[in-house]
């Protein structure tokens, strides 16, 4: 009897770790075929790769980031691989850091603007990467929520779920907050940092103490019509950007014709992570001016002198499985945002995350992963790189991403 319960116990012991060694076998294979979805919907875009040569003016990128606390640095691991993709392998051995405030309250902290400048090896090729961090306004108004993250409270919950409150805590607040009084601090720290962008070469940006910017500096339009821009951003970062754009643009009636006409030529694609917009409208206002767009972006409308830009295009990257990004819908450009930007949507519908088939229960993807890792995808930083129906197009993304043209 002993020795039949021994050998029964070996039996269901090695069962066991059998059934282990298949459940790992399957994972790992479904991990090593990467069946992730790649689509794109809309017209050509050239990415930051045409814009690079020195002469007449220069690539700037701007990072705006999303919900929760942030310190400066958090974009390097999406910036080193931008660099890589691009083939700028040279970089100014210090960064930048520009203490962000008010030109009328420079007693006000509005974050930090971070600069890196990044060359090729011949120093023909630059871009100048610009890390907008303006957490440290919302920061002190969640701290209400402290107490909730301490020992008091933490270790009644299971300890999953303390992690997802304690994530809940720090970014849940911020889309509450910007709707508050700190709208209007977090939008002049991205109107400091675009002003900062457009102002100075990299030899003439300040470093290390509070700096206001001003567009009264009579440079600014001559960078405006030389250089190129592009923002890059996540989440409520997505909203900041145009909310913050509209804002330069009005600031724009009040200067001279020289800096309103460099806008008025300009396009400034803005990439979307985890894009937010149908979500973030909700409860707003509509825009002062909508639904008109032919009337300021076609060269023939009645009012296309009083655009704000040229072109805005969006390309908005959209995870399924990411529980707060959304996709574009047709039309919600033309209802809800403000027609004077001339904006134009490309959909990219991409699992971030990997799909898993749970052994029968159906298929699951991390929502975690697929909300915060946009920014080290090599899909997503191929196509702001390199973007897609062009001769730079890379690659990985002609053989990963299926793309339908779109057409007025």
């Amino acid at each position: 009897m002993k020795r039949l319960i021994l050998v029964s116990a070996l039996v269901l012991a090695g069962c066991s770790s059998l059934s282990k060694g298949i459940a790992e076998a399957v994972m790992e294979k479904q991990e090593t075929v990467d069946t992730r979805v790649c689509q794109v919907w809309g017209k050509p875009f050239s990415g930051l790769a045409p814009h690079l040569n020195v002469q007449p003016g220069r690539m700037k990128v701007l990072m705006v980031h999303g919900v929760g606390d942030h310190l400066a640095g958090y974009s390097t691991q999406f910036a080193e691989k931008l660099a890589r993709e691009l083939n700028l392998p040279v970089r100014a051995s210090q960064y930048k850091d520009i203490a962000l405030t008010s030109r009328r309250d420079t007693n006000k902290n509005l974050g930090n603007l971070r600069i890196s400048r990044l060359l090729s090896q011949n120093r023909q090729q630059e871009l100048l990467f610009y890390e907008l961090t303006w957490s440290p306004i919302t920061a002190k108004q969640k701290e209400i929520l402290a107490y909730d993250n301490s020992g008091e409270y933490a270790f009644r919950r299971a300890e999953a779920n303390d992690l997802l409150k304690k994530f809940s805590n720090d970014t849940a607040p911020d889309p509450i907050i910007y709707l508050g009084d700190s709208r209007d601090d977090i939008l002049t720290s991205f109107a400091q940092a675009f002003c900062w962008m457009t102002k100075s070469s990299w030899q003439d940006l300040p470093t290390g103490k509070p700096a206001p910017c001003s567009f009264n500096d009579d440079t600014i339009a001559t960078n405006i019509a030389t250089d190129h821009y592009a923002v890059v951003s996540h989440s409520l970062g997505s909203r900041i950007t145009i909310d913050g754009m509209q804002r330069i643009a009005s600031i724009a009636k009040d200067r001279d014709a020289d800096f309103r006409a460099a806008l008025q030529h300009k396009e400034i694609p803005i990439y979307m992570m985890s894009n937010q917009l149908p979500m973030l409208q909700l409860g707003r206002k509509l825009p002062e001016i909508s639904n008109q767009k032919a009337l300021y972006c076609d060269a023939k409308g009645e009012k296309y002198g009083e655009r704000l830009l040229a072109k805005t295009p969006i390309i908005a990257f959209s995870d399924p499985n990411d529980l707060l990004s959304y996709a574009i819908p047709q039309g919600f450009v033309e209802t809800y945002l403000d027609s004077r930007l001339c904006l134009e949507v490309t959909n990219i519908n991409i699992n971030i995350a990997n799909v898993f088939d749970a052994f029968g229960f159906g298929k699951i993807a991390n929502p975690m992963q697929a909300h915060i890792s946009y920014d080290t995808d090599d899909r997503v930083i191929a196509l702001i790189a390199k973007g897609i129906g062009n001769k730079h197009t890379s690659d990985l993304i002609k053989n990963r991403c299926v793309w339908t043209e779109t057409i007025d």
